[in-house]
C-alpha cells in the first residue's frame, strides 16, 4: 500500500499499558466532498459549525506531510485540500477534496450492509427547523421523520449533505435518547 517502511510493533508491548480502560473522546470526523469550498459553506450555514483552519492544499511529495499523505492514503494520491471545521461539542469536522485523483461523488452512498462508518449524527432541539434548512439548502432527507419515543418526543431522521454524506439528526441526547428506546 505504501512506499515507505511501517514498523509492524510501533508501540509497546500492551502488557507494559494500564489495565484501567476509559471512554475515550471523540477527536474528530472527516468527510470527502468533491467541492471543498460549497462544503465549508455549507457546514457553516446549515449546521453552524465554525471555521478552525484551511482550506489548505496538501502535495503528496517529499515533504514530512507528503510522505504522510501517501503512507496514510497509498501512492495513487497526488494532491488534496483540508479544511478544520468546530462543532458545538468541540468534536472536529474535517472536509477533504481530493484534486488528484479527483473526487467523485459515490452513486450508492449507503451501502449500509458493508462495514465502515456510515453517518454522522448531530443533535438540534430545533428539529424540524434544521431538517428544513438541509432541504433548502440542496440537501435531502433519506428518511421520514420518527417519533421514536413517543411518550417523550423523541425524534429521530436521516438526511443527506449536498455532497452525498450521510447525516442523522436527533432531536435529543444521544445518551437520553438511547436510554429511553
Amino acid at each position: 500500500m505504501s512506499d515507505t517502511n511501517i514498523d509492524a510493533k510501533p508501540f509497546a508491548s500492551s502488557t507494559q499499558s494500564s489495565s484501567v480502560v476509559y471512554p475515550k473522546i471523540i477527536n474528530h470526523i472527516a468527510v470527502s466532498v468533491s467541492d471543498i469550498d460549497q462544503a465549508i459553506k455549507w457546514y457553516k450555514e446549515v449546521l453552524g459549525f465554525t471555521m478552525v483552519a484551511g482550506p489548505v492544499e496538501f502535495v503528496a511529495d517529499d515533504s514530512l506531510i507528503g510522505r504522510a499523505l501517501r503512507d496514510i492514503h497509498g501512492p495513487d494520491l497526488k494532491k488534496m485540500r483540508v479544511a478544520w471545521l468546530g462543532s458545538g461539542n468541540q468534536v472536529g469536522f474535517e472536509i477533504f477534496e481530493y484534486i488528484e485523483p479527483k473526487a467523485q461523488r459515490r452513486q450508492e452512498n449507503f451501502e449500509y450492509w458493508k462495514s465502515g462508518f456510515t453517518h454522522i449524527c448531530i443533535t438540534d432541539p430545533n428539529f424540524e427547523d434544521l431538517c428544513i434548512k438541509i432541504l433548502d439548502s440542496g440537501g435531502k432527507l433519506r428518511s421520514s421523520p420518527w417519533e421514536i419515543v413517543p411518550n417523550k418526543g423523541y425524534k429521530i431522521v436521516f438526511c443527506e449533505d449536498p455532497f452525498g454524506n450521510i447525516i442523522e439528526i436527533y432531536s435529543n441526547g444521544y445518551e437520553q435518547t438511547i436510554t429511553s428506546l
